[in-house]
């Protein structure tokens, strides 16, 4: 498995970006590459890419989410991939997001493009444009409160 680290300043309160980030609908607005997202239910999602060229699919687990704060994830068939990202308040109106992926470049075309870092670099970018797509409208298109425990994938709906 190879691993990307990135993370970027947003000026938005933290919990603004959270929020964001639950719309997992949204995110070919802002991920080159990502054609389509589903959420199937509190915990599962189905992705559509263009990776290399070529067409991927795969569903994955959120396997931790804490309200505010982080979103962990592994796939569960297809590309193989898992993560983790936090959000850290820095002051009222800034706040970090950081971005851990795994995956497991498939094929020759992926591996190349793995040792030279294009894989990185759109990470990189996802992220501007995120910081982009969430300062202009100023805040989230929506949000999802509830808790994903570790190890036992319960959730906890919040009440209203």
């Amino acid at each position: 498995m190879s691993v990307i680290e990135q993370s970027i300043e947003v000026n938005v309160p933290d919990q603004v970006a959270y929020d964001q980030w639950t719309q997992f609908e949204d995110f070919p607005l802002f991920m080159e590459g990502i054609a389509e997202v589903t959420q199937l239910d509190d915990t599962h999602l189905h992705w559509i890419a263009e990776v290399a060229g070529k067409r991927k699919e795969w569903d994955a687990e959120i396997t931790e989410q804490i309200p505010g704060k982080r979103i962990a994830w592994h796939s569960i068939s297809g590309a193989r991939n898992a993560g983790v990202v936090t959000f850290h308040h820095i002051d009222p109106s800034t706040s970090r997001i950081m971005l851990q992926l795994d995956y497991e470049p498939e094929g020759l075309v992926e591996n190349a493009g793995d040792a030279i870092g294009v894989l990185s670099h759109r990470v990189k970018g996802d992220l501007e444009r995120f910081k982009e797509f969430i300062e202009s409208r100023g805040g989230a298109t929506g949000a999802w409160r509830g808790q994903v425990d570790q190890g036992s994938h319960r959730v906890t709906t919040p009440r209203h």
